[in-house]
């Protein structure tokens, strides 16, 4: 079978890469594969997340072997089948390309193909510039305001409004909110 993902990010809103990889390959495959479409190096202790519908995080599939507790079942990329793990269309998986800033792509199942099989992953539609793999922490504490700065410098609604009620919340249906029944919803 060949699983065609769609890779969404939060970041940019025009960036989409489409890859297409054989159910039987590994995640290892399917990490090379997305590096390979956003021209990131292979330098980042990056994970899958397998995740449910409300974009949960619900297993893991690190990179190496993080050595967690016993008790809990572990994945490494390089010895787990993507096809063991995904089944469905619409399945959701998030990846963590930079794990410092916590930050990640959106992908989701979007179409099988039975009996058909692919030697190696290809991407097969590419929109839009990737964000930028790592954030530059000097660069963002330097921009940041020096600690201890007179809170005047902020002006008056730096902290929100006064005129904050909680009970605006009243009746708001956080369900809603995360109820998108696919990621061609988002967009």
């Amino acid at each position: 079978m060949i699983y065609k993902f769609r890779l969404l990010s939060d970041e940019v809103e025009d960036f989409r890469r489409d890859i297409e990889i054989d159910s039987e390959a590994t995640f290892l495959d399917f990490h090379k594969a997305i590096l390979e479409a956003v021209g990131y190096p292979n330098d980042q202790m990056t994970s899958f997340f397998i995740c449910n519908e409300n974009w949960i995080k619900m297993q893991e599939i690190t990179l190496e072997d993080m050595g967690s507790r016993s008790d809990e079942d572990n994945y490494v990329m390089s010895e787990t089948v993507i096809g063991d793990h995904i089944e469905e269309e619409k399945q959701r998986l998030i990846y963590v390309f930079d794990p410092l800033a916590d930050r990640v792509f959106f992908i989701e199942l979007s179409k099988i193909e039975f009996g058909k099989d692919l030697d190696e992953a290809r991407c097969v539609k590419s929109i839009g510039d990737a964000p930028q793999q790592t954030l530059n922490f000097e660069e963002l504490m330097s921009k940041a305001p020096a600690a201890g700065a007179d809170s005047d410098d902020y002006g008056d609604d730096f902290y929100g409004s006064d005129e904050y009620d909680d009970e605006d919340l009243d009746g708001l249906d956080l369900g809603e909110i995360a109820d998108v029944s696919s990621i061609d919803d988002l967009y």
